[in-house]
């Protein structure tokens, strides 16, 4: 009989185990339901008006304070043309509505959440300087708000804005930009609602972060109320500093140019008879930097003042355009060359010296005749007047210097390196040519210390 009982004992202390499982598990499972409860409680008409803003810290009259704080999850294009970025990011707010207490049921209810957002008060943030925007619907809404026990709303979502950046362009493409992203109250004043900053770490970027032809190198979060008409609103913005990349336009730009001015200098090593193979060079290669310069100038925006970009491109093409004016002054040397060549052989120089010497003057002449008359004895009238330039010593004087003079400045000068290599080419053509192998590539290459010099002490410039 006893074991029957004790067996009937253990039996039923196990049916009351699995009673009192059953119901902590009901009471687990039913314990969701509290929520609509509170949300019924707090939110139940007559209980909670959405258009009135709660009240200050410490229950006071003063302003409602919302502290921001964003996740840029990614910024899909910088365009330079529009002067606007695209960006997308999760957006939070957090405020204080002591009308939204509630009991959080001894910590098992840590928040309620909701996903409409007309059912509480909300802040009239706006961004100021937004151009296109919208929400992310898919799957659902990519919104929520969550209300804590104490009375904390949060209200997080995600959203793609395309904003205004201007720029200025006049180190492009060796700048850095700063856009900004302004978040502003549009009808409350700053004695009703105030924006600030998240304390700690109010504005968090995703890591690994690409961007085309930029990269961020720094963020900043300020204050920018602005005081209009109506009143002073609050207002928050970020500053993104953006550093273009180099390489993208080292390759696409400089080093094609440097290589089209440096095929214009091809011609100077052919032959000057060459015409229509260096005329055909010299055309090619400044219609290809004019269409380089036109494709450069398609991709910026028409400002009013000049580019790093403008002043090399515009030197390059100053450099083609040379190497083709320099081939119309050699052709023009080479037929004046051969201009000469051909009155040399018309003329010879022998001939040319008689006919020199039959037009000097006659009083040049006279001594070497006067002493001929002088050495047969004749005394007549034209000896009197072969002798007479004798009397007319100071004349003679004059002469003789001035003939000394030309003596001295006939005598041969040392010659310098430059003209006696130059002696080596006789024609005129030739040495143009000569000439412009040196001076072109030594002016360019002046330039191009003068450019990047310039140019990168004025990008550390404006970092610091």
């Amino acid at each position: 009989m006893w074991p029957g009982v004790l067996k009937l004992l253990v039996l039923l202390t196990f049916l009351l185990h699995l009673s009192r499982c059953a119901q902590l598990q009901k009471k687990v499972v039913n314990f969701r339901e509290k929520e609509k409860e509170v949300l019924d409680d707090i939110l139940g008409p007559g209980r909670y008006d959405a258009r009135i803003r709660p009240s200050g810290e410490n229950g006071t009259d003063g302003p409602a304070i919302v502290r921001v704080n964003l996740f840029v999850r990614s910024i899909a294009t910088i365009s330079d043309i529009k002067m606007e970025y695209s960006v997308q990011l999760t957006f939070r707010e957090q405020w204080l509505d002591e009308r939204l207490r509630f009991s959080d049921f001894k910590g098992r209810l840590k928040y309620l959440t909701l996903t409409d957002a007309s059912r509480v008060w909300m802040p009239d943030l706006f961004f100021s300087n937004e151009k296109e925007g919208h929400f992310h619907n898919i799957i659902m809404p990519n919104v929520y708000i969550r209300i804590f026990p104490n009375g904390f709303v949060l209200y997080s979502i995600r959203i793609s804005l395309t904003l205004s950046c201007p720029m200025n362009l006049k180190l492009y493409p060796l700048d850095r930009q700063v856009c900004s992203l302004r978040m502003a109250s549009y009808g409350w004043t700053t004695d009703d609602l105030v924006f600030l900053w998240k304390e700690g770490d109010p504005v968090q970027v995703v890591k690994n972060l690409h961007l085309p032809r930029f990269t961020l190198e720094k963020f900043y979060t300020d204050y920018c109320n602005s005081k209009t008409n109506t009143g002073e609103y609050s207002c928050l913005k970020v500053d993104l500093l953006f550093k273009r990349e180099f390489s993208y336009y080292l390759i696409q730009i400089y080093i094609p140019c440097c290589m089209l001015v440096i095929v214009s200098w091809v011609s100077f090593w052919l032959d000057q008879s060459a015409v229509p193979a260096r005329v055909s060079l010299g055309v090619t290669t400044l219609l290809t930097m004019a269409t380089q310069t036109s494709g450069i100038n398609a991709s910026l925006p028409p400002v009013s003042y000049t580019k790093a970009i403008d002043i090399w491109t515009g030197v390059c093409l100053t450099f083609v355009f040379g190497a083709l004016l320099e081939f119309a002054l050699v052709n023009y040397a080479s037929r004046s060359d051969m201009h000469s060549d051909n009155i040399e052989k018309k003329y010879p120089p022998s001939e040319t010296e008689q006919s020199t010497s039959m037009d000097l003057p006659s009083d040049q002449v006279e001594p070497d005749n006067s002493s001929n008359f002088a050495m047969t004895g004749y005394d007549g009238p034209l000896q009197h007047s072969l002798q007479k330039p004798l009397v007319r010593q100071p004349e003679d004087t004059m002469s003789m210097d001035r003939m000394q003079h030309c003596e001295l400045h006939m005598q041969p000068r040392k010659k310098n390196c430059c003209r006696s290599w130059l002696s080596k080419f006789p024609t005129r053509s030739k040495r143009i040519d000569v000439i412009s192998r040196i001076f072109f590539p030594i002016v360019f290459a002046f330039f191009n210390l003068t450019y990047w010099s310039t140019y990168l002490f004025r990008e550390e410039e404006q970092d610091e």
